[in-house]
């Protein structure tokens, strides 16, 4: 596959939809245009708005059997591998992402419908006993109306991670896909479309956030909202939220430290170092940003660090380089704004730095910086892109008050041969997940979210979906003195 459509569109109420005006959409492997796609204005959200309300009203998702659930969600899955290598092109293209990692956000998407298929006839509650005069259980109903914001940096994965488990939980769901790289979430919903789920039960808009995003997360419609994305975005919608008491699902980034001991596997660190800040040019929310790493093989650490860095195959997704460009030409300066900022407060750069400017599209220089003191903004500031800063410490006191030391707490790593050690750390540790000698694992069976300004609510695993549902009890007197 090596072509994409000029032009895309919405899906509203069962139907793809244009628009009088059209978002750009752009490469960021050169810079230049890809194709348009129809921009959702207020109208298109009413509709929107209107078609789940009408679903969740009608009870057509949550009347039905479970096992009606479970087969659509399954055959969901089977229409997404199904476009799986054709999406990969489309979301390379658009995202830059390397085509491998693209494929494997579809393979992963059709793993999450796979995975909720299987929870979604298991939504059991449970008998409360008591007495003989009494009979009372517990229900769950879904949400209702659930609005999921998706990020550009995964948005296919993120949009199914989301979306499975509402509809699992027999909830209306209408994603906002994100300006920047919105074109594999139509490949994602056209599949959906296939399946024949009913009229209003998923709708996509891709529209600017401060418009349609800030009438749909206000709007008295809306039941659930679901956001992915920065914090000063998540605040803002928190407030609105606030307002009718909407509950929500807030993952909003972090700035995560790896905990490296002296008696820690080198190769094995590596490894995790590449796939933690070098992975997706950085662009992720539980990014390895931190490194912390005891005095005792510090020089050792950076010296490995820095050939690893220097040595990746830079260049195009389609080239299934090892360190693509980031999103845009805004995301390129924010992050040699934060290494400008970083080297003015002392921080030595080991490498990197600077973006590639021999290079057309977004290309930043896979950048590592030593000497960091946890209190400068190198330590303390989300980048999202390909830049570690390693920090040193010398006991595991110390190094817990440095990993602890931000505003966020998304997930944490330990590196380490002393098992006892690594539960002692996992346990201090402020995060919604530990990794302990390998950054990033488990999977999509494994909850994750995060304290702190990292947000609030868990995805993934058998605890999102509670996320979907609310609990009812019902208590029946069956007898009288």
């Amino acid at each position: 596959m090596n072509s994409l459509a000029s032009h895309w569109l919405n899906y509203i109420d069962g139907e793809w939809c244009d628009s009088d005006r059209h978002l750009t959409v752009n490469n960021p492997g050169n810079g230049e245009p890809l194709a348009t796609i129809a921009e959702a204005g207020i109208a298109d959200t009413e509709r929107a708005l209107v078609a789940a309300r009408r679903c969740v009203d009608s009870r057509a998702l949550s009347k039905v059997r479970p096992a009606q659930r479970v087969s659509w969600l399954l055959a969901i899955a089977d229409e997404v591998r199904s476009v799986a290598e054709e999406g990969a092109w489309v979301l390379c293209q658009e995202n830059g992402k390397s085509l491998s990692d693209a494929r494997d956000e579809f393979i992963e998407a059709a793993r999450y419908f796979e995975y909720y298929a299987g929870m979604a006839d298991k939504i059991e509650g449970a008998s409360i006993p008591l007495g003989d005069d009494y009979m009372d259980f517990t229900v769950y109903d879904p949400m209702g109306v659930s609005v999921q914001i998706v990020p550009w940096n995964f948005p296919v994965s993120i949009c199914a991670r989301s979306l499975a488990p509402a509809l699992a939980a027999g909830n209306a769901v209408i994603v906002k896909s994100p300006e920047l790289s919105p074109l594999g979430i139509c490949m994602l919903i056209e599949a959906i479309n296939r399946v024949g789920l009913p009229r209003g039960a998923v709708s996509l808009l891709c529209g600017r956030g401060r418009e349609i995003g800030a009438h749909l997360v206000s709007h008295p419609s809306v039941d659930q909202i679901v956001f992915t994305g920065s914090v000063p975005t998540g605040q803002s919608i928190l407030r609105a939220a606030a307002e009718r008491a909407i509950p929500s699902v807030m993952e909003l980034g972090g700035k995560s430290a790896a905990l490296v001991f002296a008696d820690a596997d080198l190769a094995q660190l590596l490894s995790s170092v590449k796939s933690g800040i070098f992975f997706n040019a950085g662009q992720v929310c539980s990014a390895m940003s931190r490194l912390l790493v005891q005095r005792d093989i510090y020089e050792e650490v950076i010296e490995s660090v820095v050939q690893l860095a220097e040595g990746l195959k830079v260049g195009l997704g389609q080239d299934d380089s090892e360190l693509t460009p980031v999103i845009s030409a805004g995301q390129l300066d924010s992050i040699q704004t934060l290494c400008q900022r970083a080297v003015a407060e002392g921080a030595v750069v080991a490498t990197g730095g600077e973006a590639f400017n021999d290079r057309a599209g977004h290309f930043m220089r896979p950048t590592v910086f030593r000497d960091v003191s946890p209190d400068m903004c190198i330590a303390q500031e989300e980048v999202f892109g390909p830049v570690l800063a390693i920090i040193p410490f010398d006991t595991e006191e110390q190094a817990i008050e440095i990993a602890n030391g931000t505003e966020f707490g998304l997930v944490a790593g330990v590196f380490t041969q002393d098992l006892s050690r690594a539960m002692r750390c996992a346990r201090r540790l402020k995060s919604g997940q530990v990794f302990i000698n390998e950054w990033y694992a488990g999977g999509i069976e494994t909850p994750f979210g995060g304290v702190g300004l990292s947000g609030f609510g868990r995805e993934k695993g058998q605890e999102a979906l509670y996320s979907y549902v609310r609990t009812k009890n019902v208590a029946i007197r069956v007898a009288q003195e």
